[in-house]
């Protein structure tokens, strides 16, 4: 059993490792409720506080568990103004509250409770709180005032635990400068500025927005770049973006003789805004200074004094770490979409087909990777047609689509075989001579026949079946030659099968991102598909294929697409 001696913090199965993390980051004891006020996580700060192991405390409403009066006796909900802000979903502290101890030993704590993402979704809440007999926060904060004022030293740690988990959850530079925004404004500030040093060493003011309350309004004419970081200066943001130092600033300080261009741009920010205080920060991370965090505040405002730096250098610190992995991650996208571009190939003129592909990679920086498909001249003269998946999505798959499409368009043209002994060569191949460890595939050869038609012949190694419509708008899956995947070992005779393809058909060959999403089934998908392809065989076929894709694909969808359509000319 878990006792209150460990140092690590329990939590449910469904709460987010970044979370359970954060907790553990707070000097202070804390803990997370979900949506109806049952503890899901705990740190072990927390269990020493209350002398309970978080087995005792989590699954249990911790209204109804912790929370008392000041002789002990139960607190009815409608006096606990805890439990008020926690359904009303804002942020509020109290200096003065108890909890029950294990021991049924009564404790005196302050206390503050804020709204907490969970991995995007707003459905948490944080509970900070502080044994002391001399409580460190001020009188209930039920609605955040539109005044600036200084944190108590619980809302520092709860604003340092939400930074950590909020900006270490997203891998994108934009979402990440985003929840930076509102993490900050207008808790901290009335305006927030980022400047970051570009992979070119160009300083880009990416950001200026000012808070009016709740209300955030980006100021898109501040934005932009900005001149080269002065070697010398002594000014505070040139100092920030060397990474040398945090510093405070006023309109008072660029009111001299301006040392550098980015002097010039300070007065001019100071000047448009009416910041009258401003604390700046480096962004930094492991291995180089990314730029700089300028945090103003207006006259209405208590101006930043030497106090508040150490906090602002924290979250500055907590963003540098952010950017610096979500940089890194879409570098590595780049480079595997490039790898990929370059990779899939041009389609061949064949007379009378038309022909059309699109590859879309996943939105997610993490999921690029093995979709593939391909189209080239027998030396018989018919046409080939692949379509594939290698399973993964990283740079190895990306790499392991280039060796199976290589190695099946090798034997497709020097092997007089059906489609099916191809694909079986293909698969005794690749579980000898690649990393590859499974993949699906459609293996097709059409080509004319008489009286107008062509024909397709194919085989299919467990990949989603091909979809043929008519001029018409009848649609139908051909789930004939259906095998399973590649890798598995078997040994077993892949099947072949032939379809005639009438004069206006268009054929789609897709992968499964298309048609498969998590909030809905296979079949769900493809009658989807099926659907939208009917409506649209009147379309040309560039523009059948956009709409296509447009319609199907899943929002949301976090796995890449790669199509293939095939128009058969009218007789």
């Amino acid at each position: 059993m878990t006792g209150p001696e460990h140092t690590e913090s329990v939590h449910g199965p469904s709460v987010p490792t970044a979370s359970v993390a954060s907790l553990e980051a707070i000097g202070a004891g804390a803990y997370l409720v979900d949506e109806q006020g049952c503890i899901i996580a705990v740190n072990a700060h927390a269990e020493r506080l209350l002398g309970r192991p978080a087995a005792d405390l989590i699954g249990h409403d911790a209204h109804d568990l912790l929370h008392r009066g000041p002789q002990g006796q139960p607190l009815p909900r409608t006096q606990c103004a805890m439990r008020q802000a926690f359904h009303a979903g804002r942020t509020a502290q109290a200096d003065e509250d108890y909890f029950a101890g294990a021991d049924g030993t009564v404790l005196r704590i302050s206390w503050l409770i804020t709204p907490y993402d969970l991995e995007g979704r707003h459905d948490g809440t944080l509970v900070v709180f502080h044994a002391s007999d001399h409580p460190q926060v001020a009188e209930p904060q039920p609605e955040r005032e539109p005044t600036t004022r200084p944190l108590s030293e619980l809302a520092r740690l709860a604003l340092l635990a939400e930074t950590t988990t909020q900006l270490t959850s997203t891998l994108d530079v934009d979402e990440a400068l985003r929840r930076l925004v509102t993490l900050v404004l207008p808790r901290l500030a009335d305006w927030v500025v980022v400047d970051l040093i570009t992979e070119r060493d160009e300083v880009w003011r990416t950001l200026v927005v000012h808070a009016d309350g709740e209300t955030l309004t980006p100021h898109e004419d501040l934005q932009g770049p900005m001149p080269p970081i002065p070697e010398e200066s002594q000014m505070p943001l040139s100092r920030a973006l060397r990474g040398v130092a945090s510093n405070l600033a006023g309109p008072q300080t660029y009111q001299g003789a301006p040392d550098s261009g980015i002097a010039v741009e300070q007065r001019r920010l100071f000047d448009v805004t009416g910041m009258r205080s401003a604390a700046i920060a480096p962004i930094r991370s492991t291995r180089a200074v990314l730029g700089a965090l300028t945090l103003g505040r207006d006259e209405k405002s208590t101006p930043f004094t030497p106090v508040d730096l150490p906090l602002i250098e924290d979250i500055a610190r907590r963003a540098g770490l952010a950017l610096d992995n979500a940089r890194l991650y879409q570098r590595q996208r780049k480079v595997a979409e490039t790898m990929q571009n370059h990779l899939l190939p041009q389609m061949p003129g064949v007379s009378g087909l038309q022909m059309t592909v699109r590859y879309l990679p996943a939105p997610d920086a993490s999921q690029v990777g093995g979709d593939w498909y391909d189209a080239f001249p027998l030396s018989d003269a018919s046409t080939a047609l692949a379509i594939g998946d290698v399973v993964g999505h990283d740079l190895e798959a990306a790499a392991g689509m280039a060796q199976v499409r290589n190695m099946l368009r090798a034997y497709a043209w020097s092997q007089h075989e059906p489609p099916s002994r191809v694909v079986e060569r293909l698969d005794e191949a690749i579980q000898h001579i690649t990393d590859v460890t499974m993949a699906t595939t459609i293996f097709a050869r059409v080509e004319p026949v008489d009286g107008g038609d062509w024909q397709l012949a194919w085989t299919n190694a467990g990949h989603p079946p091909p979809l043929l419509i008519s001029r018409d708008g009848l649609a139908r899956y051909l789930t004939d030659g259906h095998g399973i995947l590649l890798g598995t070992q078997t040994g077993t005779r892949r099947p072949d099968a032939t379809a005639q393809l009438p004069p206006g058909s268009t054929l789609v060959l897709y992968t499964d991102g298309l048609v498969e999403a998590p909030r809905r089934t296979l079949d769900e998908g493809l009658d989807l598909l099926r659907q939208h392809a009917a409506a649209l065989a009147h379309r040309p076929l560039a523009s059948f294929t956009d709409q296509l894709l447009r319609r199907v694909r899943p929002v949301g969808n976090d796995d890449d697409v790669a199509v293939l359509a095939l128009r058969i000319p009218d007789s």
